[in-house]
């Protein structure tokens, strides 16, 4: 077990004016479960295979414990790697895949076995282990991979989107596994997804990456309840977090008909007349008064539904996302009024810098 630092780790692919990972700054704990998410190209699988070594560090350095293995081959930093499509040798069993990294490390098939048997039995893939890959279903081979993985008894696990060639319910069941399986094991883990609800749930910590640049590193709740920036408040959380830039009134802001109050020392920190109210849809209600808005769209989900529409706010006609009662939904098309549930769950971003203000 080990911890891992990245200290400025900087990755610049060659023809490229700007780093696929720009100047990270990072550090797992030992034995903590850290989720790098972001959109597709803001360089979370760059900087894991980075850590991996299949990718070249071209400034700063990575640590793993305090060893510098910026420049030490893939085979030399005592890491693991699971990936998206499971890499399994088609024409090995299920044990002979587990055990293959044991057994060209020089390991003994007497120390190999009950290795692989352990991990399966943690896995419950012991009734596979003779089996060839073809014959297991997407989840069964994802499992297998993860064993091929703790046979090891790497410092590090690396998880590149492991989860993302399964169905919805599998996903599901398969990120609860996981969960339960780093805590008992204890090793560090860095997980890798763009599913920023699977980070929330899966990671102790969540790292958001954007054009690969580091926005914040929190845990999921201290980042659902206080984001650094305009970007990372409507990256996480589903729906998404609603984005309007509002009008500064004296002690609050203005929301359709309402000001909304809100603390002076938040206000005073804006640069300019406007900013960037945040809200949450499970903050919004429906009221007499506030910003007016057209339902084009009503999700049904049993326990919850959620109604979108557009938002009449002079001459900008936002999306607006909200949640209904789902006993008594609006009808597609209706017009209501929604106002803040609360303005202490409002947050405030500078409309220049989208910064978190307060």
């Amino acid at each position: 077990m080990a911890a891992v630092t990245f200290d400025q780790a900087t990755r610049l692919f060659p023809g490229q004016d700007r780093p696929a990972v720009d100047a990270l700054d990072l550090y797992v704990e030992d034995g903590e479960l850290l989720v790098l998410v972001g959109p597709s190209g803001c360089g979370k699988s760059t900087s894991l295979r980075m850590l991996a070594g299949l990718e070249d560090v071209d400034g700063g350095r990575i640590l793993i414990g305090d060893d510098d293995v910026s420049r030490r081959p893939p085979k030399d930093r005592d890491v693991a790697m699971v990936f998206q499509n499971y890499a399994l040798y088609p024409h090995m069993s299920v044990a002979e895949n587990m055990g293959f990294a044991l057994k060209v490390a020089g390991a003994k098939a007497s120390e190999i076995r009950p290795r692989v048997e352990e991990a399966a039995r943690m896995l419950d893939i012991e009734q596979f282990l003779d089996r060839k890959p073809k014959a297991l279903s997407g989840g069964q081979r994802q499992r297998v991979a993860m064993g091929r993985a703790i046979v090891r008894q790497p410092k590090v696990f690396l998880m590149d989107e492991p989860l993302s060639n399964l169905d919805a319910k599998l996903r599901v069941q398969t990120r609860t596994q996981i969960a339960q399986l780093q805590r008992r094991l204890g090793t560090t883990t860095v997980y890798v997804t763009h599913d920023q609800v699977e980070a929330m749930t899966l990671g102790d910590r969540v790292a958001v990456l954007k054009d690969g640049v580091l926005q914040q590193c929190a845990s999921p709740r201290t980042m659902y309840d206080r984001p650094a920036n305009v970007f990372v408040a409507g990256f996480l959380g589903s729906p998404a977090m609603n984005l309007l830039e509002l009008p500064i009134e004296d002690g609050g802001v203005r929301f359709g008909d309402l000001v909304v109050p809100v603390p002076r020392d938040e206000l005073a920190e804006a640069e300019g007349p406007t900013v960037v109210v945040g809200i949450r849809p499970e903050n919004l209600e429906v009221s007499d008064s506030g910003v007016a808005m057209r339902v084009e769209i009503v999700e049904e989900l049993g326990a919850d539904a959620w109604m979108y529409g557009t938002a009449q706010l002079g001459a900008d006609s936002p999306l607006l996302v909200a949640r209904a009662d789902w006993r008594r939904p609006p009808q597609k098309g209706s017009d209501l009024h929604l106002a803040p549930a609360d303005p202490e769950s409002i947050h405030l971003f500078s409309a220049t810098t989208g910064l978190r203000l307060g």
